[in-house]
């Protein structure tokens, strides 16, 4: 497995952005799908979008136009560009990866088998 680190989350205020990065090491970064989730207090994990290895990008509906992700496999990292930032985006915040296969788009938590060890977003108002 790939090993993932998230960087970039903290205190911030509503309508700010913040982009987080996920530091990949051990393998091949630019052979895995990259995805993103997050997951609130009492919630579940919830998928957030996620960019394949040929840089095909896709989006939960609840982010879509607001969350932008990116890959630079030279540099062995992913990104989460978030915009417009509301207090209902709080959350502990996961990189995740994975070669696949799937029979589709990588979507759910199952699909990925490496992860990061999560970064807290706080979204103040």
């Amino acid at each position: 497995h790939v090993q993932l680190v998230e960087s970039g989350g903290g205190l911030v205020q509503v309508g700010v952005s913040l982009r987080l990065s996920c530091a990949a090491s051990g393998r091949t970064f630019g052979d895995y799908a990259m995805g993103w989730f997050r997951q609130a207090p009492g919630k579940e994990r919830e998928f957030l979008g996620a960019i394949t290895r040929h840089g095909r990008t896709y989006y939960a509906d609840s982010v879509k136009g607001r969350f932008t992700i990116s890959r630079d496999n030279a540099k062995n990292t992913g990104y989460l560009q978030m915009s417009n930032l509301k207090p209902g985006d709080t959350a502990v915040y996961y990189c995740a990866a994975d070669q696949g296969p799937w029979p589709g788009l990588p979507r759910t938590a199952t699909d990925f088998g490496s992860w990061g060890q999560g970064t807290q977003v706080t979204v103040s108002s």
